[in-house]
């Protein structure tokens, strides 16, 4: 069998274009992700008890169900309620987000428990309000602890943006299929696609643990 890589080097624009997308919507989904879920951890950590019934009926509904059809349905069928049409790349957005950020609220919520209580009731009998001790207490070191995990939540991000290929996103899986379709060179074409996730994923997943290996120590108490 012989391998002919030119459809992607005659195109490489319109293939890098599409890397560019990827990047763009994975780094805005994670941000996303991570403040959304913040609030939703801190909410259910300290927010009123309806709100926390409501909120973990959320985040288990959103790993309950399949991130495409979470997407689908923002794209598809949320208009037709609403009344409001999402472009493609801010139907991916939204769809990912509200996905990725259920599980970034328990990875949340989980670092700040890890924190001994103990050290709240410390900063409070310092004279510290709860929101004071909360983020010059307790928020610095789970944020440490929380660093492997944040690393799984933006991996799973740059990963889940490939799906938005089913609603015409110009990511870089929609212009790998381009290619492919008019090449004929799928082998070569999807290859080259599986390289460049390499290239990015890799040095962020090496490099978050890398992160976390330095400062670990600043996390314990």
């Amino acid at each position: 069998m012989d391998f002919d890589f030119s459809p992607i080097v005659e195109n490489w624009r319109f293939f890098a274009g599409g890397l560019g997308i990827t990047v763009a919507l994975s780094a805005v989904t994670a941000l996303s992700s991570i403040v959304l879920g913040l609030v939703i951890a801190l909410l259910r950590l300290y927010g009123p008890r309806w709100l926390r019934v409501l909120l973990v009926f959320y985040i288990d509904s959103m790993r309950a169900i399949p991130v495409l059809v979470v997407l689908v349905w923002i794209y598809f069928a949320f208009p037709l309620m609403a009344g409001v049409t999402f472009a493609p790349f801010w139907a991916a957005l939204v769809a990912l987000t509200l996905h990725i950020a259920a599980y970034s609220a328990e990875v949340i919520r989980a670092g700040i428990e890890s924190v001994r209580p103990g050290q709240m009731r410390a900063g409070l009998a310092l004279g510290m309000s709860r929101a004071q001790a909360l983020r010059k207490i307790i928020l610095p070191q789970a944020t440490i602890r929380m660093l492997p995990a944040f690393g799984s939540v933006l991996t799973v991000a740059i990963k889940d943006t490939a799906i938005a290929t089913v609603i015409a996103v110009p990511e870089l899986m929609h212009k790998a299929e381009t290619i492919a379709g008019q090449s004929y060179r799928p082998i070569e074409v999807f290859t080259a696609v599986i390289v460049a996730y390499f290239v990015i994923l890799f040095p962020v997943t090496r490099g978050v643990d890398r992160l976390y290996q330095r400062y670990a120590h600043l996390g314990r108490s």
